[in-house]
């Protein structure tokens, strides 16, 4: 622990006259940033309560709406559906999308705080066989593949049904994917749709997964890259009440130095520690937080 503390801040250290509250989703790598954002701000010597694993996103965006957590790592895109402007250009690339939610969520009395370079946006993995064998490496290859007739998709009922998703996928590259070739399952347990397709189960050969999902660095899948930018950017970041922030500033530069390290490539390894190696979101983020205390 003392090792992650010395890189968490070159501020003078807090004396912590008011707890703060931290929360995450209840998914994998909410509880991991989560754990990241409360060690840091110990680092910092602030009191800290952990809420992490509070449930899906409505539900930790009300409590930090209703002041019960003072901070949470969100996804810039999720401002898109929480404002009710999923058509808007911005939220495609991410710069504008940051703006975008930043702009928004200081109406609320939310502060964004620096993102993560890391899209955890929608994306389809393909089973590693039938990538070589048709050089599949993005939607437009993919498309072709479906026009073949090649791809059976597992995927959650919300990908497969919202305008933003498979949809999106399918009017920017030209393919309609008909039902009768989607195993469409209630959940959005991309380790399910992940693994049904490394598996083949039941004739499946392509899943729906996230771009920093840890059983992609497990499995044999190539990731279907998204060059005409269908998809809303999805980066992680603290979002703060602005309250807080103005209580306990250093936040800020501490919190800004950690999320700058925290690219696709490093957050898929601190997934894959938690879903494929079975070890705990606290313990991951702490050994990583270590490992960082010798940056500049």
């Amino acid at each position: 622990m003392a090792a992650a503390a010395a890189v968490l801040t070159n501020s003078a250290r807090a004396t912590p006259a008011h707890r703060i509250v931290t929360g995450s989703k209840s998914d994998t790598e909410g509880p991991l940033l989560g754990n990241l954002i409360s060690l840091v701000l110990e680092g910092l010597g602030l009191s800290v309560e952990r809420r992490l694993g509070l449930g899906p996103t409505l539900i930790v965006r009300t409590a930090l709406l209703a002041g019960e957590i003072d901070l949470y790592p969100e996804y810039t895109g999720n401002v898109a559906f929480f404002s009710g402007t999923e058509s808007e250009p911005a939220w495609k690339t991410g710069e504008s999308a940051y703006a975008l939610a930043l702009r928004l969520d200081a109406a609320r009395g939310l502060v964004w705080l620096k993102r993560a370079p890391a899209n955890n946006t929608w994306l389809i993995a393909v089973q590693g066989a039938l990538a070589r064998e048709r050089g599949l490496a993005t939607m437009l290859d993919f498309a072709g593949a479906v026009h073949d007739d090649r791809i059976r998709l597992a995927a959650s009922t919300e990908f497969v049904e919202s305008p933003a998703a498979l949809p999106s996928f399918e009017s920017a590259y030209g393919f309609r994917l008909p039902l009768s070739r989607i195993v469409s399952l209630p959940g959005g347990d991309t380790a399910v749709t992940a693994r049904a397709a490394a598996e083949g189960i039941s004739g499946i050969n392509a899943g729906m997964v996230y771009g920093t999902d840890g059983a992609l660095a497990a499995l044999d899948l190539t990731v279907m890259s998204d060059p005409k930018g269908a998809q809303i950017v999805y980066e992680p970041a603290p979002v703060i009440r602005a309250g807080t922030l103005e209580r306990h500033p250093q936040i800020r530069g501490a919190l800004d130095r950690v999320f700058a390290r925290l690219d696709a490539d490093t957050l898929r390894r601190l997934n894959a520690a938690i879903t494929v190696e079975g070890r705990t979101a606290a313990a991951v983020a702490a050994e990583w937080l270590g490992t960082q205390a010798n940056r500049p």
